[in-house]
């Protein structure tokens, strides 16, 4: 039984030292050291020279170099060469750089912030296939190629009228003069009291003849225009004919990406590259083939090793819409009423009486004295005007949620087929 190993140097600077003999670092290279084994059964570094059982089959130099160096040879060959300093034949067919063990595919290694590469399929939905038994755990899902149905239809809006009412005037005055009002003349309420309905009032009676300053006091009646209080309107949606359509659907996307991993693989020679799942090929392929890609959340740039940009969605809202329905303010309304003046208490002996519109006040002579013993008044006509409808307009949108940046490695050129 012989002590059959190499030292190499750590994976990540192997390259740098080139010859490698039985026992040494024949160039000296002062960094950590491991021993690798190509024919142990074991793969991979030790920390300590493994044991084998056979010789390499193959050259023979480095089982020659011991078996055949006599008894000088020392401790040098019974330890497998460790700490000697003499150089002796490497075995046959060893790499001076790391050997490559991936059984998958070296690809670029992902930049910092991405995640490892793995094989993603992209097509239709309800083509996507299993994960490939080299990397069988689903990783991530999501979609791209987003329909949106037709946005809804939204009814016209209307406005009923509003509930207005008709302010009965109450501050009627006379005065001493005609027209009413005139610089120097005297006025004299005749006011009803607050919140009159028109009912026969004798409240502020004059009586006949009465004098106000040396003159008569009812020579004029003045009454206010009456004013249109304008309540509010019930805004309400257009009656259509047709009956209302089915709703659409939600809407779909028309592709749908799935990412599948695997467990660890061995590494690759060159520190730069990863070793991940290959690929299924022939037979064992969906009609689309897997793609290697790394993954970021959110809208990226790809780097340079992954040139071939996909964003896909975890989803899609819809929140199109109608505005509900509303009403402006009241406008354009107007009333009249009858004013009426009485020269009795009772409203039975009648003295005056005009129609009062909303749209300006009344002044008018009466026969000089006159008495004024009482009132009414009542609504003619009410006009409560119209609101304009608010409302009614489409509203919303269609938002792509969870984005996120699938970066991959361009597909392979595919064998031309022989003519």
């Amino acid at each position: 039984m012989r002590r059959w190993a190499r030292r190499v140097k750590s994976a990540m600077v192997m390259a740098s030292c080139t010859t490698i003999v039985l026992g040494t670092w024949a160039g000296g290279c002062a960094t950590p050291e491991a021993w690798y084994c190509p024919w142990d059964p074991e793969p991979g570094f030790k920390e300590s020279p493994c044991l084998v059982m056979e010789e390499p089959v193959e050259g023979g130099d480095g089982a020659d170099a011991c078996g055949d160096a006599g008894p000088d040879a020392g401790d040098a060959c019974a330890d497998g060469g460790a700490g000697a300093d003499f150089d002796s034949a490497t075995v046959p067919g060893f790499d001076p750089t790391l050997r490559e063990t991936c059984t998958g595919q070296c690809v670029p290694r992902e930049p910092l912030g991405w995640s490892e590469p793995a094989l993603v399929w992209i097509g239709p939905p309800d083509r996507a296939p299993e994960c490939p038994a080299a990397a069988p755990s689903v990783g991530y899902e999501s979609h791209a190629d987003f329909t949106a149905p037709a946005p809804p239809s939204c009814p016209a809006c209307l406005c009923d009228p509003p509930d207005a009412s008709c302010e009965l005037p109450a501050v009627w005055s006379a005065y001493t003069s005609f027209p009413c009002d005139v610089p120097g003349a005297t006025e004299t309420p005749f006011a009803a009291p607050g919140g009159w309905d028109g009912a026969c009032t004798s409240a502020g009676a004059i009586a006949a003849g009465e004098m106000c300053d040396g003159a008569l006091c009812a020579q004029s009646l003045e009454i206010p225009a009456p004013r249109v209080l304008p309540g509010s309107c019930a805004p309400r949606i257009a009656e259509s004919p047709e009956e209302p359509e089915e709703p659409e659907s939600a809407g779909s996307f028309a592709l749908f990406a799935r990412a599948c991993t695997g467990t660890a693989f061995a590494p690759c020679s060159d520190p730069g590259m990863i070793c991940t799942p290959a690929p299924p090929t022939g037979d064992a392929a969906p009609p689309e083939a897997f793609l290697t890609c790394i993954y970021h959340e959110g809208e990226q740039d790809c780097p340079a090793t992954y040139p071939d940009r996909h964003v896909f969605y975890a989803g899609a809202e819809d929140t199109r819409g109608c505005a509900p329905c509303g009403c402006a303010d009241p406008a354009g309304g107007s009333c009249s009423v009858l004013a009426s003046a009485f020269s009795d208490g009772a409203c039975s002996h009648f003295a005056v009486g005009v129609v009062v519109s909303s749209e300006a006040p009344f002044c008018g002579t009466i026969s000089p004295g006159t008495a004024l013993g009482s009132k009414s008044a009542s609504v003619v006509s009410l006009d409560p005007g119209a609101c304009e409808p608010t409302g009614g307009e489409p509203n919303g949108s269609v938002a792509l949620l969870g984005a996120a940046t699938f970066c991959c490695r361009p597909e392979p050129i595919p064998d031309p087929v022989p003519a």
